[in-house]
Order: C-alpha cells, then sequence, then structure tokens
C-alpha cells in the first residue's frame, strides 16, 4: 500500500489504546507497522518472506514497540503469542492474499478466545461474502462461519490505485468484533464440530435442496419432521438459512444419529469450540 490517506483511515478504524497489542499479518515493508506502533503498546507483526524480514528487522532495530516473527501466519500460535506479552486479549490486523484469505480466518477462529478484534483488508468480493445476510447471492458457508465467530462489518472500499503494483480488483476493509454465537444459538461444546458437519453438508452441493443433500445421513421422515419443527420448507437451499436456523435444525437432530455421522468429511473447523472459553 502507498495511500497514506488510506492507512491513516485503517487505523482510524482500528481505534487502538496504548495498552492494545496487535499481531499484524503481512507486513510487507512496515507502513502500516509503524502507524499501528504510533498508537498501540505493542505489535508483533508476522512476516514469511525472509528479505522483508531483514528490511523490517534494520527498520524497526530498537524500537521496543515491534516485534518481528518470520514465519507463515497458518503457524503462529496465537495463544502462545497472547500469553508471552501477557496479554488476555489481542487485535488482529492483517492484508490477506485471496489465497490465503479462507484459511488464514479458519485459523483466528480456532484461537477466538485470545483475540478481541480481528480487522483485515480482503478482496472485495470476499468481503461481501463475509458480511452476505441468508438468502443473497453472496451469502455461503464463508458468511456462516464469519458471523458465527464474529460481528462481520464492511467499513469502506479501497480503490488499486492505493497500491504498488495496482491490482486488478478493488478492496475492502472489514472489522470483526469477535462475538461467539454459540451460547446463544444454544450448542453445547461437545456438540460443535456436529454442528459443521451438518453445516458443511448442507453446502456440499449448492444446486440440491437441504433434504436432498442430508438424506444419506439421516432417514428421510426424521428430516422432514426436523425441518416442519423449524418451520424450514422441504425445498429450501442451504444459502437461503440463517445461523439460527441451522441450529434449530441441528437440535431437532440431535436425538438420532448426528454426532456420528461423518461421510461428508471432517467439520470445517476441526476442533471448534477447543481452547480458552
Amino acid at each position: 500500500m502507498t495511500d497514506r490517506r488510506v492507512e491513516r483511515r485503517i487505523l482510524d478504524s482500528l481505534g487502538l489504546r496504548p495498552d492494545d497489542m496487535v499481531l499484524e499479518i503481512g507486513a510487507g515493508r512496515g507502513n502500516m507497522t509503524e502507524l499501528l506502533a504510533s498508537c498501540a503498546g505493542l505489535v508483533e507483526t508476522v512476516e514469511v518472506d525472509s528479505e522483508l524480514v531483514s528490511l523490517l528487522r534494520r527498520k524497526f532495530e530498537g524500537n521496543p514497540k515491534v516485534q518481528v516473527r518470520e514465519a507463515d501466519i497458518l503457524k503462529v500460535p496465537i495463544e502462545a503469542v497472547a500469553r508471552a506479552a501477557g496479554r488476555e486479549k489481542i487485535k488482529v490486523f492483517g492484508n490477506l492474499p485471496y489465497y490465503i484469505t479462507s484459511p488464514c480466518l479458519m485459523h483466528l477462529f480456532r484461537h477466538h478466545a485470545w483475540i478481541e478484534e480481528i480487522v483485515v483488508m480482503v478482496q472485495e468480493e470476499v468481503a461481501r461474502r463475509m458480511v452476505a445476510k441468508p438468502a443473497s447471492p453472496d451469502y455461503g458457508l464463508l458468511s456462516l462461519t464469519c458471523q458465527y465467530y464474529t460481528q462481520p462489518a464492511l467499513l469502506f472500499s479501497i480503490g488499486p490505485k492505493s497500491f504498488s503494483p495496482p491490482p486488478e480488483v478493488r478492496s475492502s476493509l472489514v472489522r470483526m468484533p469477535v462475538s461467539p454465537q454459540r451460547n446463544a444459538l444454544g450448542i453445547r461444546g461437545r456438540d460443535e464440530e456436529a454442528f459443521w458437519r451438518l453445516v458443511r453438508t448442507a453446502f456440499s452441493q449448492k444446486r440440491k435442496t437441504l433434504f436432498n443433500n442430508w438424506k444419506g445421513n439421516w432417514e428421510g421422515e426424521k428430516l422432514r419432521q426436523a425441518m416442519e419443527t423449524v418451520g424450514v420448507d422441504a425445498l429450501a437451499r442451504a444459502e437461503t438459512l440463517s445461523l439460527n436456523q441451522f441450529a434449530g435444525l441441528f437440535k431437532a437432530l440431535r436425538g438420532g444419529d448426528l454426532a456420528g455421522s461423518g461421510e461428508h468429511g471432517a467439520p470445517l473447523i476441526s476442533g471448534a469450540g477447543s481452547g480458552r472459553e
């Protein structure tokens, strides 16, 4: 990013306090790192490019508020980072490349208990998916997951001219205060993986109805009764259901063989619900 006005706008959006710790994903040449450190108490910046890591270490040598970690963010133990810094909660900021956006968000959600807020810059179409509502064209599995762990809000768009070299797509800044919905939805911790199996199965073939996607796992009459109980049409598709409706269907089906049905693979988030509560 080369647009200082946009950088300042991002900084203002973060609302950093002097005692905040920020985990920065992908520091690049450290422009945002410098701004983050001007407001926060501590910035640990994660960069995978070894040449950029050398540049960053020279740039921030002697600055006690900046720590540079050479690592893949997907392998960074966020709980250990927070503990080492003596923080109960940290904030996360990053400019996420398209190809790691979903894996990176999943990694952060696994460690949500240690994160106060996530603010990320992503490709605009991905941002729309993160905040999309049921029955809208962009709504899908990513929408549900982001809205299960956080309260995502699209802040503003960023044009290609703010970057060098300019990308072919627009970007957007998304704020995600961490706000897990498990308790509000009435899903017990031990049932969370089964819940995500149900959701993932629902989206496994988007052109099929929920009934057709699920009928290989549960008896047809049981499915019909569960859908009738929750008020979901038998011909409904996954992209029309809210989190509350998925949770209702899950609880209606839970008395049967739901927890043991895994024909469609692992849950969306392996080990969801683990860690500090």
